[in-house]
């Protein structure tokens, strides 16, 4: 399905307030789902241009994506990439994975986002987006803990991360 048609359909969900439906939508249409996944469900919306989902349940769990009802005022690119970081979590909580460091799972969860290994389907990110994801996964990376076991299990793609926000930074300045 091409984005324009894709971008239709999820207005048409819009006009008619199926909101939880369009993202049931988007998660069918490119493949995000897990047996783990319980469904999606509503929580406040922050500020007007904020937007935060989460993944809802106990590790080893059935999972509740939350999402706010404005979620589909934001870009179609940003909305992809913030529900593959949450069906991303919702894997990592599920028996199979059950990844009990949250620092751990939210490295994962934002290197997916720029790097796309586990959803190579997913829209790439603006410029903007990369670096400012790309920093909140630093930060996460830090609080594991200066030289424990996860930064070193992590630490071949932090340097990478690091020189793909240096990159950015260098198109920024030409």
């Amino acid at each position: 399905m091409n984005y324009e048609q894709l971008q239709f359909n999820l207005n048409a969900y819009k006009e008619t307030g199926e909101i939880l439906d369009a993202a049931r939508f988007l998660i069918h249409e490119f493949e995000l789902d897990d047996e783990n996944f319980l469904g999606f469900g509503f929580r406040e919306e922050l500020e007007k241009n904020s937007v935060l989902l989460t993944a809802n349940g106990e590790i080893g769990d059935m999972q509740e994506v939350m999402i706010p009802r404005n979620l589909f005022d934001f870009d179609l690119t940003l909305v992809l990439n913030l529900l593959a970081h949450e069906m991303l979590h919702v894997r990592q909580k599920s028996p199979k994975m059950m990844i009990m460091d949250k620092n751990e799972r939210e490295w994962q969860a934002y290197y997916e986002m720029l790097f796309h290994t586990n959803f190579p389907q997913i829209p790439e990110l603006s410029d903007y987006y990369k670096n400012f994801f790309g920093e909140k996964a630093l930060i996460y990376y830090g609080r594991m803990g200066e030289r424990s076991e996860l930064q070193q299990k992590y630490a071949e793609q932090k340097a990478q991360l690091e020189a793909f926000l240096q990159d950015i930074k260098n198109k920024t300045n030409q």
